[in-house]
């Protein structure tokens, strides 16, 4: 099951691989939902790990991920594992919108019939 989350970039971390061949790359993202704003922490492994690398700290983003659980020793843990990343679609890299021009509809504006 996916889930989202929106914020903003708090912190991206370098790429980690392992001797095994594993890459993962996590992902700091703060979420103002509720009464404090909560650092949530995202992993992204092996070919999703470029995902990142367009990214800065300070952009909004909304991410889709999955949750993952494992025992290990008797004690269990959660990890969210991030695949697909979405940012606004008229972001500038100073983190401002762009406001999109209006189509030219071929209208003067004494002209619109309504």
């Amino acid at each position: 099951m996916a889930y989202e989350l929106t914020g903003k970039i708090k912190l991206i971390q370098e790429a980690k691989t392992f001797d095994s061949g594993f890459t993962k790359r996590e992902m700091v993202v703060i979420v103002d939902e509720g009464k404090y704003p909560q650092d949530i922490n995202i992993e992204f492994v092996q070919d999703k790990v470029a995902l990142l690398d367009s990214l800065q700290p300070g952009q909004q983003v909304t991410v889709t991920f999955d949750i993952r659980g494992r025992e290990y020793n008797g004690r269990y843990f959660n990890n969210l594992q991030g695949w697909k990343i979405d940012t606004p679609a008229n972001e500038t890299a100073s983190g401002a919108i762009e406001q999109a021009p209006f189509p030219d509809n071929g209208y003067d504006n004494g002209d619109i019939p309504f």
